[in-house]
């Protein structure tokens, strides 16, 4: 391709990237509004630095639904498809939601509530650009087809993150941070050596390139398989998968609230459609074997091993934060579990399962955090005793997603499942690997056991008494906006069970 030839098709791809671009400028108003806001009241620039980041990553997620450009992008680095659209509409969502959320909590003081057992300082002003940036790192993903955008933008989402993890400053939020730091280097660089055994196989970072299938076809399907496991670390770091899970209780435990919760969605959304690509890249046909059969057993090992560990390590923990931490691992598990099947009908079920993941994990985060705020406590599990009497409509709202967590009906999370389930047997029925078979049984069985601590909190709530030792009976005045915004969060948990097709129809025009 000759430079004119490049130079218009850069200028061509311009009219497909202006999500992006407005989060990239966004992220540039908002961090010189902080710089030149340093002597003003803090407060002040706080409101304005909110309102500021709820408009740019909300016109960031319509500009994508409504943006008519589809195809390849600066020659073939990026690829808008409505699968890209559907993941960049729920990230902004979900930054929107989280943004919301910390705007209503946050008090003019330095810190929302003081007592002898809660310490919860406002986020620093930075939070702001930094949740953009990744934002804008997290569109990016769900755009990449080539081995080095999909490398950039990892890393983008990756800093962001572990800046983010220990923003607050205090020694566990460092601790958080270096932790996560550690592990994202380890997964990264796992991620480039596999990188590079595929450049080395195909002569091309262009997943979308018929010559990367075409080469791949060429070498024996279990070292192709090696080498997509490898290049798949990054992804499972993102999505707090096994083996790459080990900094999950760590980092959400020392973020703060809508942190953890924008970490426990964003990232996972946007890696598994970057893991779909990657998956479906593999030729059909290699010397050892068929390449995608070949790599479908170790990814249904990867899945059965998280929802285990995810669910077995969630019964020990007395600290809601760290159980939703691990419950998160086993839902990358069980988001897997679609990409295992290897079909059409599984890897639409994975992007159900992650558009509406989003509701339910937002909802769970935001819940116990206001119940804990209106006892005035910590995050601690058995503070919750008592409070259904007190706060019935938040305690309601959060047997429901728990419900959902274990995936019972009337909510969403059980359509989710069983989605994802029978595209596993499906898949199972035409190949007949015992691993598939193991996953979906033992997949649907670790219900049982997350019925155990899911269900804990909401025992608590309405059948424990209070804690009698507490300084005062009194509940903490909560803002309600943030009450209504996270009731909100939590109907369309119950809505998309009875009206699953409002994104199946979606998704079906993929």
């Amino acid at each position: 391709m000759s430079l004119t030839e490049q130079l218009l098709d850069i200028l061509s791809s311009l009219g497909g990237f202006g999500p992006e671009i407005w989060l990239a400028v966004s992220f540039c108003v908002v961090l010189l509004i902080e710089l030149l806001g340093l002597q003003r009241s803090k407060a002040t620039v706080r409101r304005l630095l909110a309102v500021l980041s709820v408009v740019a990553v909300l016109v960031a997620g319509l500009w994508a639904a409504l943006m008519p450009v589809r195809g390849f992008l600066f020659m073939h680095l990026l690829f808008v498809d409505n699968q890209a659209i559907f993941v960049q509409v729920v990230i902004a969502l979900g930054a929107g939601f989280v943004l919301l959320y910390e705007a209503f909590t946050t008090s003019d003081s330095d810190v929302v509530l003081r007592s002898n057992s809660a310490e919860r300082p406002n986020l620093p002003l930075e939070w702001y650009s930094l949740l953009i940036a990744m934002t804008l790192g997290l569109f990016l993903m769900a755009v990449s087809v080539n081995l080095l955008s999909i490398y950039l933008s990892i890393e983008l989402v990756s800093i962001c993150s572990y800046l983010l993890t220990a923003l607050v400053g205090d020694r566990k939020a460092s601790e958080g941070g270096i932790k996560y730091l550690l592990f994202g280097a380890i997964s990264s660089a796992i991620m480039l050596y596999g990188m590079s055994l595929l450049y080395g196989m195909t002569g091309t970072l262009d997943l979308t390139a018929d010559v990367f299938g075409t080469e791949l076809a060429q070498q024996d399907a279990p070292v192709v398989a090696v080498a997509m496991l490898l290049t798949s670390a990054g992804l499972l770091f993102k999505l707090a998968g096994v083996p790459f899970h080990i900094w999950t209780p760590d980092a959400y435990e020392a973020a703060p609230v809508p942190v953890a919760a924008f970490f426990s969605v964003g990232p996972k959304i946007a890696g598994v459609l970057v893991l779909m690509r990657v998956v479906t890249s593999l030729p059909l046909e290699a010397p050892g074997g068929t390449t995608a059969v070949v790599l479908q057993t170790p990814l249904a090992v990867l899945a059965l091993a998280g929802i285990l560990i995810g669910n077995l390590s969630a019964l020990r923990q007395t600290d809601a934060k760290r159980l939703l931490a691990y419950s998160t691992i086993a839902h990358a598990g069980f988001l897997l579990v679609g990409v295992v099947a290897l079909n059409e009908a599984g890897f639409e079920a994975t992007l159900f399962y992650a558009g509406t993941y989003l509701f339910i994990s937002l909802a769970a985060f935001f819940l116990v955090d206001l119940l804990a705020r209106s006892n005035n406590s910590d995050l601690t599990i058995s503070s919750f005793a008592g409070l259904a009497p007190k706060q019935p409509l938040l305690s309601v709202a959060l047997l429901v997603v728990m419900l959902a967590l274990t995936g019972l009906p009337p909510t969403v999370g059980f359509t989710a499942k069983l989605l994802s389930f029978s595209a596993l047997y499906e898949a199972y029925q035409q190949s007949g690997d015992s691993w598939l078979l193991a996953l979906f049984v033992l997949g649907l069985l670790n219900a049982l056991i997350s019925l155990v601590y899911y269900l804990k909190i909401p025992f608590l709530l309405f059948f424990r008494p209070a804690d009698t030792s507490s300084e005062s009976d009194s509940l903490v005045p909560m803002s309600k906006a943030a009450v209504w915004l996270t009731v909100g969060v939590t109907l369309p948990v119950i809505i998309l069970f009875l009206k699953p097709d409002l994104v199946l129809r979606w998704l079906a025009n993929q």
